[in-house]
């Protein structure tokens, strides 16, 4: 069952107005794609695109299709290691949120 449209408009606001909720949506996506629930993590980094830099200034900043774009973060999606990294890098930019990973031992 996807999002409610009424739901996305809410992320895309609140991701606008709050600085610690963009933060917080690509820890949680990083968080998932570590965990190895590639899946989830991709559906939020397509929530964070559509709530920051919309995904057609995304293919302008990446020169790449805004298509292809879709793709890669479509549940069945499957982007390289240069292309997910390349997204991850441009929303750092547009979303003013440097990541940084810290390892802790189990």
């Amino acid at each position: 069952m996807g999002l409610t449209r009424e739901f996305r408009n809410n992320i895309a606001a609140r991701a606008e107005r709050d600085p610690r909720f963009r933060e917080a949506l690509f820890t949680e996506a990083l968080n998932a794609y570590f965990a190895g629930d590639t899946a989830v993590g991709k559906a939020i980094l397509r929530d964070l695109v559509n709530a920051t830099v919309g995904f057609e200034e995304l293919a302008l900043t990446l020169k790449k299709p805004s298509k292809s774009l879709h793709r890669m973060l479509a549940p069945r999606g499957n982007p390289s290691t240069d292309n997910f990294f390349s997204i991850v890098n441009a929303l750092q930019k547009k979303a003013h949120v440097k990541l940084r990973v810290t390892a802790k031992a189990s």
